[in-house]
């Protein structure tokens, strides 16, 4: 919440957003020249579950240096990276994983815990 009379909370809420608005942008362009460079190597020279990895460790560490800075962590893209890094290690080493029936319970998990954290604010 920003105070009218402290100017240095309002500074800090608009360096955090910006922060993450640039966290948010590095995001995209990292997860664009993941998939990019994946396209351009032949699938056969690539081991299996290399995308999913990068994209699960790209969205996993975008989080982490918010939570360093304080700023509020992106719920969905947390469990997107958990799901992400999951299936691609699961690929990586052969086994076998209900992936739908996962990301079904860590997307309702997701849900359930952002409205007990909502009703908890109250």
């Amino acid at each position: 919440m920003i105070d009218p009379n402290n100017p240095t909370l309002s500074h800090q809420d608009t360096r955090k957003s910006e922060l993450n608005k640039r966290l948010e942008d590095i995001g995209w362009a990292l997860f664009l020249v993941a998939i990019g460079c994946l396209l351009l190597v032949p699938a056969n020279q690539i081991p299996p579950g290399m995308g999913l990895i990068a994209i699960g460790l790209i969205m996993l560490g975008i989080n982490a240096v918010r939570y360093l800075n304080s700023i509020k962590m992106s719920t969905f893209s947390t469990i997107l990276g958990v799901f992400a890094l999951t299936a691609g290690l699961a690929e990586f080493f052969g086994i076998k994983l209900p992936l739908f029936a996962i990301f079904l319970i860590l997307m309702g998990i997701s849900i359930f815990l952002k409205s007990l954290m909502a009703t908890s604010r109250k």
